[in-house]
């Protein structure tokens, strides 16, 4: 979680920060949902992003 949230910080929260708390939720979800988890290439999975990763490994053990 350390690391999540320290790539959250370093990459995606502007410098100023947020106007809003909903801006600041939409924006976060965002990151953390699409592009932490679908896009963003990560060493442990082989420079896959971790749903990629997961997603394939469902394919090769055949859990749907």
């Amino acid at each position: 979680m350390e690391r999540v949230f320290r790539s959250l910080k370093t990459e995606w929260i502007p410098t100023l920060g947020y106007r809003t708390a909903h801006e600041a939720q939409r924006d976060i979800s965002h990151y953390l949902m699409h592009r932490y988890n679908w896009i963003r290439p990560h060493q442990l999975n082989g420079g896959l992003a971790p749903a990629q990763a997961e997603k394939k490994l469902n394919v090769v053990s055949e859990i749907s």
